[in-house]
């Protein structure tokens, strides 16, 4: 058997990145990234797509029961929020001054920090 090339994109979105979640039951929702699953092409965000998982009891959950925490988002259902509008913005690539590529908002052209 075979193995497949496994390609795996350049997401333009890092961890601590803030996003809104533009598709879906979380359409909306604001947070900060949390883990970003390249592999997958999806992201965890802070407080969007909640979902309800039954757990069995263990040491840290004595009691088990049922927890709420967040599920993984497709990268293409959120994007980054810009810092000088507070609006979703797609992103760029520019050079700055000391010749590095850096992520800045197409919106307002500032850089994106975390």
């Amino acid at each position: 058997m075979q193995k497949k090339n496994l390609i795996i994109p350049k997401l333009t979105i890092r961890k601590g990145d803030l996003v809104q979640v533009i598709a879906g039951d979380s359409k909306g929702k604001q947070g900060k990234i949390v883990e970003v699953l390249t592999k997958v092409n999806r992201v965890i965000v802070e407080g969007a797509n909640m979902v309800s998982r039954h757990t069995k009891p263990n040491a840290a959950n004595p009691n088990g029961g049922i927890v709420k925490k967040e599920a993984a988002i497709h990268v293409s259902n959120v994007m980054v929020v810009d810092a000088k509008t507070g609006k979703p913005t797609r992103i760029g690539k520019q050079k700055n001054a000391e010749g590095k590529f850096v992520r800045i908002s197409k919106k307002s052209g500032e850089e994106i920090k975390l």
